[in-house]
């Protein structure tokens, strides 16, 4: 009884996990598809961040010229791009994202497709003035 436990315990586990957007994604450009970076997400609280953990276009010292406040000149690599998301039902929503190529902040929400596709939707004011970008789990 025990062992058929612990063995539920497992699978469980293990089925949250591949149902969170918690993890690290592979980022794409959006004309030549080509990978861009790699996106830390995580949960500090009852709100979920992304930070920039590798790039794969620019410099390995770029910084975030065009950002504003606080992030301006700060390091690409680090960088907190996603804030202050919210789980809501099967989306996360309430937060934003920041575009470091040209210092913008879009609201946004992500949505898991599967396990390994994310729908990363940043806008302006409403969802339907925006665009999707669909990150892969790495």
């Amino acid at each position: 009884m025990k062992q058929f436990l612990f063995l539920l315990l497992i699978l469980l586990s293990s089925f949250t996990n591949a149902q969170s957007i918690i993890g690290e994604w592979e980022t794409f450009d959006d004309k030549t598809k080509e990978k861009k970076s790699i996106v830390e997400i995580y949960k500090d609280g009852d709100s979920y961040y992304g930070k920039i953990l590798e790039t794969f276009t620019g410099e390995t010292n770029e910084v975030c010229d065009k950002c504003t406040g606080d992030k301006k000149n700060q390091s690409i690599i680090g960088l907190i791009v996603i804030e202050n998301l919210m789980k809501d039902g099967d989306e996360y929503n309430s937060g934003t994202i920041l575009d470091p190529e040209n210092g913008e902040t879009y609201k946004c929400y992500l949505e898991l497709e599967s396990d390994n596709r994310l729908k990363v939707r940043g806008y302006i004011r409403v969802s339907l003035f925006g665009r999707t970008q669909y990150w892969i789990r790495k």
